[in-house]
């Protein structure tokens, strides 16, 4: 073949390759069918952090579908009340909703499994199991009896252990305190004497406030501080055993989600482990402002006394005995959890917990 004649009829044939590929643009676009769904928050837009998750999962779907795939994100109140934000997506009154399982745990123990119980995991174990370790299709199994399917979409690392009116020094001091705790870690400080309140972020500065609450746990130090508790109930205790890691989920009403073209789902499951992963990241990184303002505000900061984490985890095994006695779903999945617990921080004690040690020696040092 003559040379030039060659080039001459592979010019035409980039040029054509470049126009059918401009002419399958349409037929791209049509592989993006518009879809509009509502999301329900359990939670105010004044929390950034964890109302804004729902708002960078949003954002993700819908820069990567060129404004296809449009998710409304609703805060709590607005569609339903904040705790009934899951109710409303297994309905399909809304097609999703970003909230905490073990707000349901009510209905099922298991609801908490997928979020975080006591003395469990970390965030960082926790997203291992939840990722590598089987947990989200375990967790997704229960969901699918709800008409839901759920991935984790949020993180707020371990939590603080709440505000309190007085002092909580010994565990005769926790017997009759009416104190507002999530999941049911209620169940586990009732056989202390505690008399669990289940109440909405944004109701809880006005119950502290009257003295119809003693005290309550929400998440940590930037977002306590929004919603000003240091302001009526000064003493600020650490750690929030019941929640070393919990995950905030995604939930989708299933019907919705399978009708959703594959390349959508895909999408959603990534876009929910950036939305997880960019929120714990989000903490990381305003915590430790938060916390030091906080204490020049006035909030007594303390560590719960090893007598109460201890009674505390004698009295969480003593819980999980029960469920696991008569729930065979939460038996399966709590096996699992622990598991890998054992495992996890076997490991852990060993290069993170003595280079994080060894960094924090050097931060009380001044040498950091």
């Amino acid at each position: 073949m003559d040379r030039r004649s060659f080039i001459k009829k592979a010019g035409v044939a980039g040029v054509g390759g470049a126009a059918a590929t401009v002419l399958a643009a349409p037929a791209l676009a049509q592989s993006n069918p518009k879809v509009n769904w509502r999301l329900a928050s359990s939670f105010p837009k004044s929390l950034d952090t964890i109302y804004g998750g729902a708002e960078v999962l949003s954002k993700y779907v819908s820069e990567a579908t060129d404004g296809n795939f449009q998710i409304q994100v609703f805060a709590a109140g607005e569609i339903v009340p904040g705790l009934q934000a899951a109710d409303a997506a297994s309905a399909g009154t809304v097609e999703a909703a970003h909230t905490v399982s073990y707000y349901y745990w009510g209905k099922d123990p298991v609801w908490a499994l997928g979020a975080a119980v006591p003395f469990a995991l970390n965030a960082r174990g926790h997203n291992a199991w939840q990722y590598h370790g089987g947990g989200i299709d375990m967790f997704n199994e229960f969901l699918a009896t709800q008409g839901l399917i759920g991935f984790p979409g949020g993180n707020t690392g371990v939590q603080m252990g709440g505000w309190f009116r007085k002092e909580i020094k010994t565990v005769a001091d926790m017997s009759g305190l009416k104190m507002r705790i999530g999941g049911f870690a209620g169940k586990v400080v009732e056989k202390l004497g505690v008399v669990p309140q289940q109440i909405a972020g944004g109701d809880i500065y006005p119950a502290l406030e009257k003295g119809t609450i003693d005290a309550a746990e929400w998440v940590g130090p930037y977002d306590d501080e929004k919603l000003g508790f240091f302001k009526v109930a000064p003493y600020y205790y650490y750690p929030g055993w019941w929640e070393g890691g919990p995950t905030v989920h995604a939930l989708f009403n299933k019907a919705a989600f399978d009708g959703l073209p594959k390349a959508y789902q895909s999408l959603l499951r990534t876009a929910c482990q950036a939305t997880d992963a960019n929120m714990l990241q989000k903490y990381d990184y305003l915590n430790p402002a938060a916390i030091k303002r906080l204490v020049a505000a006035g909030a007594k900061l303390s560590p719960f006394s090893q007598e109460i984490l201890s009674a505390c985890f004698d009295a969480a095994n003593e819980v999980y005995a029960e469920m696991e006695a008569s729930n065979p779903t939460f038996k399966k999945i709590w096996e699992s959890i622990k598991a890998f617990r054992g495992e996890y921080y076997l490991n852990a004690q060993i290069a993170e917990y003595n280079y994080d040690t060894f960094m924090m020696i050097q931060q009380r040092s001044n040498k950091l």
